[in-house]
């Protein structure tokens, strides 16, 4: 733990009080300065703030917590102290004034009786025994009247007082007279030659000898017979490397010699020779002991005795030392210090062994003797710099021999003899010989390669055997260039090396082994190598000559390996493909050898102008080596090597691909070089048509650029069209580029076209000239495989140009107005760019796919809308396929858009809870069928046909009924009410201005009606020259309007009732059904009539296979919806069934079916033949009320405009009020209202206690329970809700039931619109209603009063404080009673288990979303009438719950009824009482098991999703849609003061 500081008051210095101004003599005060306390308390704080970040870390989690809160408490508290004491010094100025008052009052006060006890304490201790003395009353009048006392003894005078100073003149007349008289002796005496340095200066002399000593002597008087004194003596021998700064004689023995040197100047006629005779023996024996042990500490320390030693020391007379002993020498190699004789002065002197000259040795005594700093290591230091540079310059001379022309140079410290073997050559490149100063013993070196293995034979040669030096530079010089040339590859992409695995060596000499060639390796031709030999000039061996060979190799595992023939060409294709066995051998097949000056002289070449390298004339040979070493380029590249490689690497690939161009029989011009040799480029003269077979393989044979399966499906190239190509393409160029992020090398194959025929308004396509680039890796070194890209990447462009150039044609005819549907926004001859819709943002890109052998879409939306033509990309680009025109397609994109953005707005996500809580299930699931028609299926259940039509119309139909037979299709159910639903929609204006003139009296047949784009694979518009229903308005087709494009002539062959997949045989004969005979021509009708008995007639828009109509299964183009991830991981959906592709699917369009004879359509009206198979139109209102019920009714297609499809897809309020949910479209909720009824019809079923009524009405669902009778029916004004209808059925005579007030059968009725039958839509709150229902009437009374309570919060009164709400359906949140998602209201064994979610009611200003919430299981025992909270035992229960429990238990025992069901009084008594003991959670975390919105957004109205609102720990409900999951501020019922507080 943290120590705890003191408080400041306790602090020093915090009661070191200070005295006020005039106050001095007055107590301290304890105060302190504001300033100062502010500053005690920042340091404090930030004192304890350091020791907490160093001490925290080393504790755990909750002990850090800890402290910091006691810091923060802490600090807080002191800063609150510190903000008081600040506030009230604002009035502290009249506190002052009063506290200066009282202190100067205390002070006189204190004055006042220190006087009075003074005075007594003098009178009473004091003045008892004062008495005067006796005064000298005479010294005292000589004091005062002559201001002296000459009493005093003269004693003091003669010992204390000194005698007067002489004064600085007679000190200077002294020193001047000394001065002259040593001058005077100096003159008349004897003086040594050796102190002839001498001054004098204040009456002494001073002699210094350099580097020895220093003398100072004087005299007494001018008597020529006084002796001179010695005055100081200074020993100038130092030793700077080993006495660490210390005197080297001790004061002692300077005192001896003084006193010595001084008994020897007494009497003697020469006492100056005799000082320096005694100092300078002295000091050149001091010199000779400082160089002796500065010896040893060197062979001690540093060195061994096999490089120095002292061969002999004779202390004062000399000092000899040996070096390079392992040096072979007769003399040796030694120095000796010693004396000199022959000079006067006898000075030391180094005698060096062999000799030196007189010169050099005398240079190395001054600098390492006769210095100030005397050194030994010094000594030898340039001693052996003498020899180095000595025997350095004879081995130069050796050097120039045999190495002409060449710059030797010799200098640096130590001595280096640099010897260039290259010209030119870096310094870095030269041969370093120096030589080791501790052995004597030559050392060379290479800087650059200091790796390089001839350095160690050239310095055994140079130690022992010269006679090998030059052989050993030829060796170097041939490695130095190796590395040369390796050093020159490093930026390319080649590998330079001395040898390759020959299984047998080749028989050329070239290839032998041995320095004088280098192989070079290229990265991206394996198969290629480039051989090159090097040779030294005869006239100048520095320099070198290079000659290149380019070699074809393979490799081999073994002898035994066969060779394949194209590897023996002179280029190879294709690389070798890889073998299990590694190929490590190589095999020379061929050779060719280089002109050298052929390869570096082409166009754009500058090889020649590097100087170093240029091929000179024999004048140049013989010119000076300076002229030749200039250069700008570093002397290791070689410009030679590199541009032959460069060059290989460039042009190899080049060869490749042009002899592949020959292989595929594509002219070409061959390999050139650019303008200004920019770069290499391949010109292609012309490219085969596609489709074609003039393109050849690799191997020589005939090859087809499609498969025979889809050749038929290619679009047809008109001569005319690939004229027109041929003449706008200008150029086609391949050149090769690297990719700047990957580094790899790719083919860029421009084509240069002359403007194109469809003009865009891309910025970059206004030009004349357009430009496409092509870009294809080379790493695979497969050019046939480059060739065949090429090509299809160029029938790409073809194919799309055929599109292009008729699209062009009709887009400029004005009367077509295509240009108002769409807009070209971009063509680059391999793209097509089109944007359309109401503000042309979404956009088409159409390209020809080469792996599908067909044309592709790709659908992008815009900046606000989105492109809902994805979904139907695969059946859009069928058709294209198919039709081979983009004028259909600009229709179809252009007439859909409207609906297919409308259907994109339904919600697909999948929901849980339906039909099972776990497995979720698609809302809505789109299924393209063709590019007009579309089927929607809703919760796996429903399903939709939507045909879209021209004139902004749309069909709309039950999918659940099949086209070709009376059965429906077992995977979906019929809508019932959708034809009623759909009629509320149906514009008949618009519906009547969609129809032709013609059709008032030729009402249109079924083929009519559905257009014929019947399926995926429909021919109807394809080979029976029928156009599509969008061209009807602008562009009608040659046909007339009643031709073979909208009807056929009906078959004659019925079909087999027992499989409608037998196709029917064509008949060409007429029948009287209502087409005429003149019609039967090539485009037969392969369908078989309807059977009598079918309720209604289907449109004939699929044609089944037929010998004579051949075409692939549908579903092998088809898209499949958004849930074919989840069909694909759960084989047990019913969306496997829903798949196109399941073949059990009988009324799929996949299964091709007869279709019934196109006889009377829907709105055909009847004539007197009418029978069963006579529909009603969706726009014919004269249908009653029961036809449009009818099961079968929405077999029949409605036509809606595009607008009311708008409104039934877009999410819009609920028309209910009072229901309050998320935004939701009219078809998602008159479906679930359907569903929901359909689920209640069959709970009715299969419960034992409800039972089922007959309905005279269709679609309402009339069941009865103990004494109740309730009806469940749509809203027949807008079909979007559910309501219930229930009614007290009269009491049984021997049966007595309690009846329900009508006020609670409104409740019940309020209650299932309004929380079970709302959105979301799940089954299980049906389950939970009706077991409410089935109760008894007591038991139910008192539900309903819970339900009342929960409609309506107010009445319970301000006594209440929490809200309660009934779940319908199983909450996450809840205890794990019952299985998440499934009803939650339970019966059995006279006990009822349901929970209630209740929620605190704010108070003393809290909001909604601060209250706690909690989910209660409540289990009510109708037996004993004991209503208590359901426990588990192995599960531990929150605080809040078990005061829930303990509140119901003391209910139980004191607050029961006797005669009243205790369910409402104990879920009053709760709500009323129960009390939250412990502080409130913060907002969103739960009390007890977290409380989600499973159960009560499962209650089903409009708690909807507001109840996330005030609801604590509120996690989403998974089986709720997550559009709803989004708060909605103002929904639901009012509770409380909030409107979207907790339901």
């Amino acid at each position: 733990m943290a120590p705890t500081p003191l408080p400041l008051e306790q602090m020093p210095g915090a009661n070191a009080g200070y005295l006020p101004a005039g106050q001095e003599g007055g107590p301290r005060i304890n105060t302190m300065s504001m300033s100062v306390l502010i500053d005690f308390i920042i340091q404090r704080t930030y004192h304890e703030l350091m020791v907490l970040a160093e001490l925290l870390p080393r504790k755990t989690d909750m002990e850090r917590k800890v402290e910091i809160y006691a810091y923060a408490a802490r600090t807080r508290h002191l800063f609150t102290r510190l903000n008081a004491l600040v506030k009230w010094g604002n009035s502290v100025s009249k506190v002052d004034k009063s506290s200066q008052i009282m202190s100067f009052l205390d002070k006189q006060n204190m004055l006042f009786v220190e006087t009075a006890d003074m005075l007594a304490r003098m009178s009473r201790e004091t003045l008892v025994r004062a008495r005067l003395p006796n005064f000298h009353i005479p010294a005292a009048v000589e004091v005062l009247t002559t201001g002296t006392y000459n009493r005093l003894p003269t004693c003091i005078r003669e010992r204390i007082v000194p005698p007067d100073a002489i004064t600085p003149a007679e000190k200077r007349q002294t020193l001047l007279r000394l001065n002259q008289v040593i001058q005077h002796r100096l003159v008349t005496g004897k003086l040594l030659p050796q102190m002839r340095e001498f001054r004098i200066r204040n009456g002494r002399v001073t002699f210094e000898v350099k580097h020895e000593f220093s003398v100072a002597l004087t005299v007494m008087g001018d008597s020529p017979t006084v002796p001179w004194r010695l005055l100081d003596i200074d020993v100038l021998v130092e030793d700077k490397e080993t006495g660490d700064g210390k005197s080297l004689v001790h004061p002692l023995q300077v005192n001896y010699i003084h006193q010595l040197i001084q008994a020897r100047l007494v009497e003697n006629p020469n006492a100056l020779s005799e000082v320096y005779n005694c100092l300078h023996y002295f000091c050149q024996s001091l010199q000779l002991e400082v160089l002796y042990t500065q010896t040893l500490r060197l062979n001690y320390e540093r060195l061994d005795d096999n490089n120095i030693n002292v061969e002999e020391y004779v202390p004062g007379v000399k000092l000899t030392v040996s070096y390079w002993r392992d040096l072979k020498s007769e003399l040796g190699y030694r120095l000796t210090v010693q004396s000199d004789p022959s000079e006067i002065g006898r000075p030391l002197v180094v005698i060096h062994v062999p000799s030196l000259g007189a010169k050099e040795s005398a240079e190395v005594a001054d600098r390492a003797v006769r210095s100030e700093h005397l050194s030994m290591e010094r000594l030898i230091v340039h001693t052996v710099y003498i020899r180095s540079v000595s025997r350095l310059s004879d081995l130069k001379l050796e050097f120039q021999a045999f190495l002409k022309d060449v710059d030797f140079n010799l200098q640096g410290t130590p001595a280096i003899l640099t010897v260039p073997v290259l010209s030119p050559c870096l310094r870095a490149e030269q041969i370093h010989i120096t030589i080791d100063t501790h052995t004597g013993m030559f050392r060379c070196h290479v800087p650059k390669h200091l790796d390089c293995p001839i350095t160690d034979e050239m310095q055994e040669s140079l130690n022992t055997d010269r006679s090998k030096l030059p052989g050993l530079l030829s060796e170097l010089r041939y490695w130095i260039t190796h590395r040369r040339c390796e050093k020159t590859l490093q930026h390319l992409p080649a590998t330079a090396t001395e040898t390759l695995p020959f299984l047998t060596q080749p028989e050329q000499e070239l290839l032998q082994s041995g320095r004088h060639k280098i192989y070079v390796k290229l990265h991206r031709h394996p198969n290629i190598i480039l051989v090159v030999q090097l040779k030294e000039k005869s006239a100048m061996p520095n320099e070198m000559e290079y000659t290149f060979h380019l070699g074809f190799v393979v490799f081999q595992k073994d002898e035994n390996d066969v060779i394949d023939d194209s590897a023996k060409q002179l280029v190879s294709i294709v690389a070798q493909p890889p073998s299990d066995v590694p190929k490590l051998y190589t095999k020379l097949m061929r050779l060719i050898e280089f002109d050298t000056f052929v390869a570096t002289h082409g166009p754009g070449t500058e090889v020649d102008e590097v100087s170093p390298h240029k091929r000179k004339s024999n004048g140049d040979i013989l010119a000076p080596p300076a002229k030749q070493q200039k250069t700008i380029f570093p002397a290791y590249f070689i410009p030679e090597l590199a541009h032959v490689v460069a060059m290989c690497d460039e042009k190899i690939p080049f060869l490749n691909l042009a002899q592949t161009l020959s292989k595929f029989r594509i002219p070409h011009s061959g390999l050139q070089v650019e303008a200004n040799a920019t770069s290499l480029v391949l010109k292609i003269l012309a490219l085969p048509k596609p489709g074609s077979n003039q393109a050849a393989g690799a191997n020589g044979e005939q090859k087809t650029t499609t498969a025979s399966s889809t050749s038929s499906a290619l679009p047809k190239i008109e001569s005319h069209v690939w004229d027109d190509l041929m003449r706008r393409v200008l150029s086609i160029s391949v050149r090769s580029q690297t990719n700047k992020n990957s580094q790899v090398r790719i083919w860029v194959v421009e084509f240069v076209f002359y403007s194109t025929p469809l003009q865009s308004t891309h910025q970059k396509e206004l030009g004349s000239r357009r430009t496409v680039n092509l870009t294809y890796e080379q790493a695979n070194h497969d050019f046939s495989k480059t060739v065949e890209d090429l090509l299809n990447d160029w029938s790409k462009i073809v194919y799309l140009y055929t599109l292009v150039y008729d699209f062009a044609e009709q887009l400029r005819n004005k009367r077509l107005s295509l240009g108002d549907m769409l807009v070209v926004k971009s063509y680059t001859y391999a793209n097509l760019l089109i944007g359309y819709g109401p503000k042309k943002e979404v956009t088409c890109n159409i390209y020809w796919s080469v792996q599908s052998h067909g044309f592709r879409l790709t659908f992008v939306g815009g900046i606000s809308a989105v492109n809902a033509h994805s979904m139907m990309r695969d059946q859009l680009a069928q058709h294209l396929n198919q039709q081979h025109s983009l004028t259909t397609i600009a229709h179809i994109l252009h007439e859909t858009y409207n609906p297919m953005s409308s259907i994109a707005k339904l919600p697909v996500l999948p929901l849980l809870g339906i039909p099972r809580p776990q497995v979720p299930v698609l809302s809505f699931c789109m299924l393209p069928q063709s590019p007009c028609l579309m089927r929607l299926t809703y919760q796996a259940v429903y399903c939709l046909e939507l045909r879209f039509r021209a004139n902004r119309l749309v069909s709309i139909r039950d999918g659940a009924s099949s086209r070709f037979e009376r059965n429906v299709i077992e995977e979906f159910t019929p809508i019932q009410g959708l034809k009623a639903f759909l009629s509320k929609y149906v514009d008949e204006s618009a519906v009547y201005r969609g129809r032709a003139p013609h059709d008032d009296d030729n009402p249109l047949s079924p083929m009519g009606l559905e257009d014929n784009f019947g399926g995926p694979n429909s021919v109807a518009g394809v080979s029976a020259g029928g156009s599509s229903p969008f061209l009807s308005a602008g562009m009608r087709g040659p046909q007339s309007p009643r031709d073979s494009g909208l009807r056929f002539p009906a078959p004659h062959t019925p079909p087999s009732s027992s499989n409608p997949h037998t196709p029917a045989s064509p008949h060409p004969s007429s029948s009287g059904g209502g087409a005429s005979g003149a019609q039967s021509h090539a485009n037969f009708n392969l369908t078989s009539p309807p059977a009598p008995h079918m309720p209604h007639p289907s449109p004939g828009g699929l044609m089944p296979s037929s010998p004579l109509n051949p075409q692939p299964s549908p579903h092998m183009v088809h898209s499949p919806g958004p849930n074919t991830l989840y069909m694909q991981s759960h084989q047990d959906s019913p969306f496997t069934a829903m798949s196109p592709a399941n073949n059990n699917w009988p009324g799929s369009p996949s299964m091709p079916r007869p279709s019934p004879r196109p006889g009377q359509s829907p709105e055909h009206k009847s004539t007197g033949g009418g029978g069963p198979g006579v529909g009603v139109s969706g726009a014919d209102r004269s249908g009653t009320r029961g036809t449009l019920n009818r099961p079968w009714a929405g077999a029949v297609p409605t036509l809606l405009t595009h607008e009311a499809l708008e409104t039934l897809c877009r999410p819009s309020p609920h028309p209910n009020k009072d229901i309050n949910v998320a935004d939701m479209s009219p078809l998602e909720r008159f479906l679930g209202c359907v569903y929901m009824r359909r689920q209640l019809h069959r709970n009715i079923q299969s419960e034992e206690t409800l039972t089922a009524l007959n309905s005279t009405e269709p679609g309402v669902v009339l069941f009865k329970v103990d004494g109740l009778q309730c009806q469940v029916m749509l809203n027949q004004l807008h079909m979007q809700s559910l309501h219930l209808k229930v009614t007290q059925l009269p009491p049984m005579p021997d049966k007595p039931t309690f009846q329900l007030s009508p006020d609670d059968l409104l409740v019940i009725e309020q209650f299932f619109d309004t929380r079970v039958a709302a959105p979301p839509y799940r089954p299980n709150s049906l389950h939970s209603i009706c077991r409410l229902l089935n109760l008894p009437g007591h038991v139910l009374k008192d539900f309903v009063q819970i339900m009342r309570l929960e409609l309506k919060p107010e009445l319970g009164g301000d006594q209440l404080k929490w809200t309660v709400q009934m779940c319908m359906r199983m909450s996450p949140s809840a205890m794990p009673i019952v299985p998440i998602g499934n009803a939650c209201v339970v019966l059995g064994r006279m006990k009822i288990l349901f929970f209630l979610h209740i929620t605190r009611i704010p108070y003393n200003g809290k909001d909604w979303k601060d209250s706690p919430s909690l989910v209660l299981p409540i289990v009510h025992d109708i037996a004993s009438n004991l209503t208590q909270v359901a426990e588990r035992r192995e599960q531990v229960q929150s605080p809040l719950m078990a005061a829930a429990s303990t509140l119901l238990r003391g209910f139980a025992d004191y607050g029961v009824q006797q005669n009243r069901c205790s369910l409402f009084p104990a879920i009053t008594e709760l709500l009323t009482n129960l009390a939250v003991d412990q502080p409130a959670p913060p907002p969103n975390q739960a009390i007890g098991p977290p409380v989600g919105l499973g159960g009560v957004v499962g209650v089903g109205v409009g708690v909807g999703v507001g109840v996330g609102v005030g609801v604590v720990g509120a996690s989403p409900n998974t089986m709720m849609p997550m559009q709803q999951l989004q708060p909605q501020v103002g929904h639901g019922p009012q509770l409380g003061p909030n409107p979207g507080g907790p339901q």
